[in-house]
């Protein structure tokens, strides 16, 4: 009889530890993202409110070191979630079988978001949020300076743009990756690297993440920054305005269950939360400021907040390819480091003596002078096109 009890008793403080710990491992969330505090702990603080029992833990990364990750680990995978925009590093997620399907329960959502697919079609992420691409500028900066606002990206190529220029590097993020894509999507390979070799050479300094451009923006550091985060700049407060030129396009920002998640269900209440009435009104917060993939949402935005469900202008100067994106997404990247990020410096004393020598032949009619300098400018133009 005591041999039982004492049996009993070992059994029941087993079922219990085992219980303690299934309990300890199901009330955690491990979501990979690269995404800047300001989202990442607004989302957070109400999910972890909405679920008591749930403790998330945001695994900070870069898209590309995020994909990365999730390729290094997928033998024994421990993340529930990618968090990020970059739908082509989704796709590239996809293809190495890193990804779950899920359907998601929340009505309501459109099929598409300008002319992009807010879903993928095959099922295995989730648009949750609109990125659209443009300029974003300090309006205290550029009248202290005397500079004019801009609104294309041509403007950008202007001498009286030099050394007041900021942005990220595609390599370090996935957003800027979309935006030096998508013009090159829309001007063509060879005029569009053309024009971000112009835009360059009036480039102060190209920061190590996405979100070192609106705080270099935001602080008077450089006065104008390429980047998608000028609304949230915008409504919290700071002398900053934004402008979607013409050649843009909007692409939906994405979530995915990592295949092997050991935490699935809750992952899944996770996206749910996302696409809720709930989750779309966070994106409005003056901290963040995205666009929400539900129409709903936009009668809770600020006055004059961009609504691509009803503006049709909004991203629709470029069709998104996101095929062509995928294939050459290293290609693109190591491109834009080799020519742009590595020689900065150069690139940018040299854009500076053509951009002097336009000035002093500007209104000189002296064919002798022009024959100079029209061979170096073509020089440097056609160094920036990849053969």
């Amino acid at each position: 009889m005591l041999k039982r009890k004492i049996l009993f008793t070992v059994a029941a403080s087993v079922f219990l530890g085992m219980s303690t710990l299934v309990q300890a491992t199901e009330g955690k969330l491990v979501v990979v993202t690269s995404y800047p505090p300001d989202t990442t702990t607004t989302f957070k603080k109400a999910f972890e409110k909405k679920y008591p029992g749930i403790k998330v833990e945001m695994l900070k990364k870069k898209t590309t070191a995020g994909v990365k990750y999730l390729q290094e680990t997928a033998g024994n995978n421990t993340s529930d979630l990618f968090w990020a925009s970059a739908p082509d590093a989704f796709e590239i997620l996809k293809g190495d079988d890193l990804l779950q399907k899920y359907q998601t329960k929340v009505k309501g959502i459109p099929e598409k978001v300008g002319a992009f697919p807010i879903n993928d079609p095959d099922g295995y992420y989730k648009g949750f949020a609109a990125s659209g691409y443009g300029i974003m500028w300090n309006t205290r900066y550029l009248k202290a300076k005397k500079l004019p606002v801009p609104h294309e990206w041509e403007d950008l190529t202007k001498a009286v743009y030099h050394n007041h220029v900021g942005m990220s590097a595609p390599s370090r993020s996935g957003t800027t990756h979309l935006t030096v894509e998508t013009v090159l999507q829309g001007k063509g390979w060879e005029e569009g690297w053309a024009t971000w070799k112009e835009i360059a050479g009036n480039m102060k300094t190209i920061t190590e993440r996405s979100f070192g451009v609106p705080d270099g923006v935001n602080s008077g550091q450089f006065g104008i920054g390429i980047d998608f985060f000028g609304l949230s700049s915008k409504a919290s407060g700071f002398p900053v305005d934004f402008v979607y030129p013409r050649v843009t396009t909007l692409v939906p920002a994405n979530i995915a269950i990592v295949k092997n998640a050991p935490h699935r269900e809750t992952a899944a209440d996770f996206i749910e939360f996302l696409l809720s009435d709930e989750g779309q009104a966070l994106l409005l917060d003056p901290k963040i400021m995205r666009l929400p993939v539900n129409p709903k949402a936009y009668a809770k935005a600020p006055a004059n907040f961009p609504n691509p469900f009803k503006d049709n202008s909004i991203g629709s100067g470029v069709k998104f390819d996101l095929a062509l994106s995928k294939s050459r997404y290293n290609v693109v990247n190591s491109l834009f480091d080799v020519m742009i990020t590595y020689r900065l410096d150069d690139l940018r004393t040299a854009v500076k003596a053509i951009q002097d020598a336009e000035a002093a032949l500007q209104g000189n009619n002296n064919p002798a002078a022009q024959k100079l300098t029209l061979p170096a400018m073509e020089s440097e133009a056609k160094a920036g096109r990849p053969q």
